[in-house]
């Protein structure tokens, strides 16, 4: 199982941290790696983490610059693409097909090719061009996995709302997190 992801430079960049690192504790799972220029700037002004531990999670790290990467490629085969967090630039640009970057091209391919593309996108308020961004990404096959937050699971720290999002995502390919607390129902309710 091969899986592509990208970091823009939106803020939350860290959410991607928890992600790798539930993907990397995926037995046969592949991840490739694409970070914008942005996501490198916001890295350096939102995380304590050291980037290097980032991309160390990376089977493959990829230079967004090289269109003529393995993953610009249909014939390269993989599951799809996750794209934590999205900027509204980057979400622009997969909405108009603007393929200008390696996450945008990415992204291109696994829609041309039928693979999921998740899209986290991280922008609040949102103005009408960007639900309309989204609205056309999802009509062109993209989920939208807005980060927001979680309330039913009992949640203590960022950490465990971070989870809860990672769990969502990993749950649109068939992926089971163990950090990931499910709604149980209510107790004393009865499913119907």
């Amino acid at each position: 199982m091969r899986i592509i992801v990208g970091v823009t430079g939106a803020t939350g960049v860290e959410m991607s941290y928890y992600l790798m690192q539930a993907l990397k504790s995926v037995e046969g799972c592949k991840i490739h790696l694409v970070l914008s220029s942005g996501a490198k700037a916001t890295w350096e002004l939102e995380s304590e983490i050291r980037m290097e531990k980032l991309l160390a999670l990376a089977d493959v790290v990829h230079d967004e610059r090289n269109m003529a990467a393995s993953i610009s490629s249909g014939s390269f085969v993989t599951e799809g693409m996750i794209v934590m967090p999205c900027s509204m630039k980057t979400l622009a640009g997969i909405a108009a097909g603007y393929a200008d970057t390696l996450i945008i091209r990415a992204a291109d391919v696994c829609l041309k090719e039928g693979r999921k593309v998740i899209l986290v996108p991280r922008e609040m308020p949102l103005n009408r061009i960007q639900l309309r961004n989204m609205k056309e990404a999802a009509d062109a096959g993209c989920t939208i996995v807005p980060p927001v937050l979680t309330f039913y699971n009992g949640p203590k720290t960022i950490e465990d709302q971070i989870n809860h999002i990672v769990g969502k995502i990993l749950a649109q390919f068939g992926i089971s997190y163990d950090k990931f607390v499910p709604w149980k129902g209510k107790v004393g309710m009865q499913d119907e």
